[in-house]
């Protein structure tokens, strides 16, 4: 026989004890986020790319609901713009440099660095009890497949460093800048902002401090002896014509932009004929990852050096193709060793 439950009768007359939350209009939802954000340290580029990201959310909600306050909003509203963006939004639409009949459909990559942001948002709003209900809660990432050809083979390589002219300072510059990417895998920002008091050219390392670094903790990486000669090189050109210390600049000597550095690269590798390939600075970054595993680097040395915080994360960036594993079984398999040694 089951128990009878006592209900806990509500007195009349009495207040409710029921937290209130306020209504906050999409505007006011970014301007608290972007200020609590800023607080906390988050970069102004960051800051930047949550404005935008919530730009594009808003415009299409603007289009497509009546809502107007974030307590509205449900995780199949976002559902909904997922599946927006995954199969009708145009590609580059409102960008200023690029016309947006590319196509239709963005990138899985593109979609969950939105989700992302969305995330983020929310989660501040609920922590700091502005919100009842996180919309996002529910709502995933998106699955993606592992790109085994997002990085150089050898080959490519050879090419790619063949199509600078090393006679021209412009081409000088970038080829330094390609070795660079090649022997240390720094990032594209922390390339670009180096300046010559970074580098110790008697022990051969590079310090990147906390405020070039993604994850804002200060590291040192190696270069190798070949490396340093380059840089100095292109040092000596710039103290020739210029008076800053920065290592890559623009043939005016103002700061080399990232969008502009990868177009250079970009350049470079449609006239080395590699096609099919996003040539960013990143994919110099995988080939170096991928490279230094196949010759033996071991996973946390890698780590430390790429200034990875988190080893899955790294893992992405050393996906073998086929001919590596290939290699690397005959190398190490040991049947090759015991079974087929000759006696």
């Amino acid at each position: 026989m089951s128990l009878n439950k006592r209900i806990r009768k509500k007195p009349v007359g009495k207040m409710s004890n029921q937290k209130e939350y306020p209504k906050l209009t999409m505007e006011q939802a970014i301007d608290l986020v972007i200020a609590g954000k800023s607080a906390e340290g988050l970069r102004e580029r960051t800051l930047k790319d949550y404005r935008k990201d919530w730009k594009y959310f808003v415009l299409w909600l603007q289009k497509n609901y009546e809502i107007e306050s974030v307590d509205e909003l449900s995780p199949q509203v976002f559902r909904d713009y997922i599946n927006y963006l995954k199969y009708d939004a145009p590609k580059y639409d409102g960008h200023k440099y690029i016309q947006s009949e590319q196509g239709i459909g963005l990138s899985d990559t593109t979609i969950n660095i939105r989700l992302r942001v969305y995330r983020a948002m929310f989660n501040f709003l609920e922590r700091e009890d502005l919100i009842e209900v996180n919309p996002m809660s529910g709502v995933r990432l998106l699955k993606q497949d592992i790109d085994l050809t997002n990085c150089f083979t050898d080959e490519e390589v050879k090419e790619v460093l063949k199509q600078p002219n090393q006679r021209d300072y412009v081409g000088f510059r970038d080829y330094v800048a390609m070795i660079l990417l090649l022997d240390s895998g720094i990032r594209a920002n922390e390339l670009l902002s180096l300046q010559a008091g970074d580098i110790d050219f008697q022990t051969r390392f590079i310090t990147l401090g906390g405020e070039k670094n993604k994850n804002r903790k200060p590291r040192i990486v190696p270069i190798s002896a070949h490396t340093v000669k380059l840089l100095l090189q292109l040092i000596n050109e710039n103290k020739k014509h210029f008076s800053t210390d920065r290592i890559f600049l623009s043939s005016y000597g103002e700061p080399l932009g990232q969008n502009h550095f990868n177009k250079r690269l970009k350049y470079y590798a449609d006239k080395a004929g590699i096609k099919d390939k996003k040539v960013t600075a990143h994919v110099y970054r995988h080939t170096w990852a991928k490279n230094m595993t196949l010759n033996g680097c071991d996973a946390f040395t890698l780590q430390k050096m790429g200034g990875w915080s988190d080893i899955r994360t790294m893992r992405r960036y050393i996906q073998m193709d086929t001919d590596d594993l290939r290699k690397s079984h005959d190398t190490f398999s040991p049947v090759m060793k015991m079974v087929t040694k000759k006696r």
